[in-house]
This record gives structure tokens, sequence and C-alpha cells, in this order.
């Protein structure tokens, strides 16, 4: 199982013959409307050229289920499985012709091959915004999403979670670097990798075993 960090929770994942892309941002949509918000990595196109299997939107604000990046995915003339909260399922339904678009609220399931998903709580100021643990050959993997520290997230989730994806820019009703550390002790996690950080601030971030780095595989 292969991870790559797209930057802001944005993920690649490739398991067996399935390629997954979580919550994609690579254009500069989000400077348009909030220009203190600028891009400072440059957006990778290559990334662009991916054909998905499954594309996740934990939630519909710009820098997750972003209009200018999704049309790459989703209006070519292959199906994608799109597994969307309710917010985002609204939008992203209407781009493309040849997908499938799943309504992915809280304790949902979808099986594809030897890959479960199922939905958890995200508490966001999109009401509707979800975490996702990917099932995999045994270990369970969380990916938040955007979300602060909550005990109803907590309750949501196995006991055994091999990696958790957790944001810390502590903005925009995210958890900060403190608060995110606390929940990756809370929920067990064997491995903890910070996300949600560099791109429109400098956070550098501490306490974490594993830091990755934009558009590269992360070492798990």
């Amino acid at each position: 199982m292969k991870w790559t960090w797209l930057g802001q929770a944005g993920l690649l994942i490739e398991a067996d013959d399935k390629t997954i892309i979580v919550d994609p941002y690579l254009s500069d949509s989000v400077e348009k409307v909030e220009p203190e918000n600028y891009r400072r990595v440059p957006v990778e196109r290559k990334f662009l050229d991916i054909q998905p299997d499954i594309l996740i939107l934990t939630h519909n604000h710009l820098d997750h289920a972003d209009p200018e990046t999704l049309p790459y995915y989703l209006e070519g003339d292959n199906s994608v499985t799109i597994l969307a909260s309710r917010n985002a399922w609204g939008q992203v339904r209407t781009i493309g012709k040849n997908n499938n678009c799943v309504m992915f609220q809280r304790h949902t399931q979808w099986t594809e091959g030897n890959l479960r998903f199922y939905a958890v709580h995200a508490e966001h100021s999109d009401d509707s915004a979800i975490g996702v643990v990917v099932e995999y050959q045994g270990k369970n993997y969380y990916i938040a999403g955007d979300t602060l520290y909550n005990t109803k997230v907590l309750r949501d989730l196995p006991s055994d979670i091999e990696v958790a994806f957790l944001p810390v820019n502590g903005k925009g009703n995210n958890m900060n670097m403190d608060d995110a550390l606390r929940f990756a002790d809370a929920c067990g996690a064997k491995k903890t990798v910070p996300v949600h950080f560099g791109m429109f601030d400098e956070i550098v971030p501490k306490g974490f075993c594993i830091i990755p780095k934009i558009y590269e595989e992360i070492e798990l």
C-alpha cells in the first residue's frame, strides 16, 4: 500500500490495482476568494493526469472538494466511484456523466475489492463533514479530513488504528498541534501523520515521528 501526500488534506493511495484520491486541492481557487490563503507550494500537474478508481471527499470546502480540480478526474470516459459527504455529494454529482456518486455519511460503509471504507464523525464547520477509515489487509487507516478534537470522533474509531492522518493547522475549525498530539494518544494510533499544513501557512509540525513532504510517498 503506497501513500502520497498531495498537500492540505489530500492523499493519493495505491493498493492492489486500485487508485484512491482523497480531498485533492490542485488549483488556486481558495486564493481567489481568500487572497491571504495563497499557495506556498506550486501545483504538481502530473497528479492531475491520474485516473482514480475511487474519489473520497470528506466535506464541501474549496480545499477539499475543489471545483477546479475535480473535473480532471471526473469528466473522462471512465467511471469513478465517489464517496462524498452529504454536502459535497450535492456538488460533485453534477460533474461528469459516468460516475457512481455515493452519499457517504457517518456510519456508511463501502467495499471495493480488498478495501473497505467507512465514514466516521468529524467535528467541523461543514455540518456533514466526515472522516474516513480505510481497512486493508486487516489494518485500519484513519483519515480525519478536517476536524476538531471531539470525543464523538473518538467513539466512532476502531481500537486498532495503524496510521492516523490528522490536521494540525489550528484554524478553520481544525485541531491545533497540541490537540492533534493528544488525539493521537487518545485514539491509540501506532503512527500519526500530520497534514493540513504548509500550503497556506509556514507551520512546521513538531512532536510527530513522521513528517510528510508534499508530492512524495509517505514512509510508513
